[in-house]
């Protein structure tokens, strides 16, 4: 204690203050000031080895790495504020911060108790969580924090950090409505469920306020594609205005403030390619918890290229799942769906919100899978109205796509939500991969089609993906192309077509035709 009342008195005696100058420079998550090779608060010697300052202005406290600018960048009583700490401290140009050398958070040690295998506690994840939410960690050091979890986590830590992650953002309250949402944990390209759910859902009369992230690993995720056909980083006050008019919407929970360390941890998953199931069941739930949620279906997709390769990893899943939402209070239904091929036909932004639109419009070229997957999981989700005979959601969710009401509905959303700041165009790059051989399509890698997609541009690349034009059970000659490759960037497609070229990712087995 003795020690912590010296430091905090040695930060107290270093702070100074200087003027804010915002930098045309974008820091992506991290917190970074500019400071002169000659301030007259903050000499570089003055830090003596410190990694991070803290920074003070408007009633919010920030840590940030340091980098030393010459004179004509910022001058000598000022602190140059790249936009995201611009953004996050809230001051104007010449507002007064103060800046002091900080400590390191306390919660850092939980990265070293995690490599040493202790299990961490809940007033540990509740100290992480807090000091993520806040940007306090650096890049580095949450991947750190991910890759010693990544080796062990118990059940009763998933819970204890899903809980922390609640506790750190913002939580949604619907005045007693019965609040109901749909979600998949993703690995399948294409399968873009939730577009169609959600207005189905609505025009039933219920309410879906469908938050989700962009894609971690995947060349779009549902926030992504939605945004091909309506903004989608709308405020908290802005998706309950949406909600309130029309019962549903679909939008990227990043802006709204909900689980904010769950985006911060997703930020540093999306590089690394991680994506363990501990960690998909804090994102998830606790997204889900604070957006008010009561009932989730969740989908389990399960194939041999999908992130669950058998029944017993889905199992063991499915599980975890049902422990932490049993002891959040969420109540939640888990179906194992067939993850064996894609689902529809677009892999990538602008190729599967077409395929969306298609659905909703009836059209008889509509990918028939993603139709048909849509209804189930729609009717599971139209099965929590008490109102509702047993066993009539399916049917239900049938007659509101076919009707046009799910349609009519999306355009409501899509309008509320307002107009999305993308192009719905594709890439004019176009590559198509023949067949080798000709037979029947026997097996179709989604792991590969999805690195072909990502490798075109997908999803920072709303238009590059791939057009699947053949599926598992089609036949099929040599020559005849297997799918298209779409992409804007000339070394972005380049690349995809290489690895298209080394391995397509379809096997066709040979028969005569």
């Amino acid at each position: 204690m003795a020690d912590d009342a010296r430091q905090g008195a040695e930060l107290i005696a270093a702070a100074g203050t200087l003027k804010a100058r915002p930098l045309g420079l974008d820091t992506f998550r991290e917190n970074i000031v500019v400071l002169a090779r000659c301030s007259r608060v903050m000499r570089p010697e003055r830090l003596r080895g410190a990694r991070k300052v803290e920074v003070r202005a408007g009633g919010r406290t920030l840590l940030a790495s340091t980098m030393i600018g010459d004179d004509h960048l910022v001058g000598p009583d000022e602190i140059g504020l790249p936009q995201p700490l611009f953004r996050r401290l809230g001051v104007a140009p010449g507002d007064p911060v103060q800046i002091a050398p900080a400590r390191p958070p306390r919660s850092l040690s939980a990265i070293r108790d995690k490599v040493a295998g202790v299990a961490l506690d809940e007033e540990a994840f509740a100290a992480v969580a807090r000091d993520l939410a806040e940007h306090r960690w650096s890049d580095m050091e949450v991947a750190a924090f991910l890759i010693a979890c990544a080796s062990f986590m118990s059940p009763e830590e998933t819970l204890a950090l899903t809980r922390g992650m609640v506790a750190a953002g913002s939580r949604l309250e619907w005045n007693g409505r019965l609040v109901v949402d749909k979600h998949c944990i993703g690995g399948i390209p294409g399968n873009r469920t939730s577009l169609i759910v959600a207005p189905i859902v609505a025009a039933h009369g219920m309410t879906m306020p469908k938050t989700s992230s962009r894609a971690i690993t995947s060349p779009a995720g549902t926030a992504d594609t939605m945004e091909v056909l309506a903004r989608v980083d709308l405020s908290e006050h802005e998706m309950r205005e949406v909600v309130e008019r029309c019962g549903a919407c679909v939008v990227w929970g990043g802006r709204v403030n909900l689980s904010p360390a769950d985006d911060v941890l997703v930020s540093v998953e999306r590089p690394l390619s991680i994506d363990t199931p501990e960690q998909m069941v804090a994102s998830i739930l606790s997204k889900k918890v604070a957006a008010g949620v009561g009932r989730l279906v969740l989908d389990l997709p399960v194939g041999p290229s999908a992130k669950l390769r058998d029944r017993r990893a889905a199992l063991r899943l499915k599980k975890l799942f049902e422990y932490v939402a049993g002891h959040l209070g969420l109540e939640i239904e888990v179906l194992f769906t067939d993850g064996s091929q894609p689902i529809g036909r677009g892999v990538g932004p602008a190729l599967e919100a077409r395929d969306v639109l298609a659905v909703l419009a009836g059209r008889p070229d509509a990918p028939a899978d993603l139709r048909d997957k849509a209804i189930r999981l729609a009717g599971r989700v139209l099965e929590a109205d008490p109102e509702l005979p047993g066993g009539r959601g399916e049917a239900r969710a049938r007659d509101l796509l076919e009707s046009g009401a799910a349609r009519a509905k999306m355009a409501e959303i899509m309008a509320a939500q307002g107009a999305s700041p993308l192009s719905s165009g594709l890439g004019g790059l176009v590559h198509e991969v023949p067949a080798t051989a000709s037979g029947l399509v026997a097996q179709i890698d989604c792991l590969r089609i999805a690195n072909v997609a990502r490798l075109a541009g997908a999803p920072t690349d709303a238009g590059a993906g791939v057009d699947l034009l053949k599926r598992v059970g089609d036949p099929v000659r040599a020559g005849e192309p297997l799918y298209r490759i779409h992409g804007s960037d000339p070394s972005d497609f380049a690349f995809a077509v290489e690895a298209a070229e080394m391995n397509g990712g379809f096997t066709v087995a040979e028969a005569s035709l």
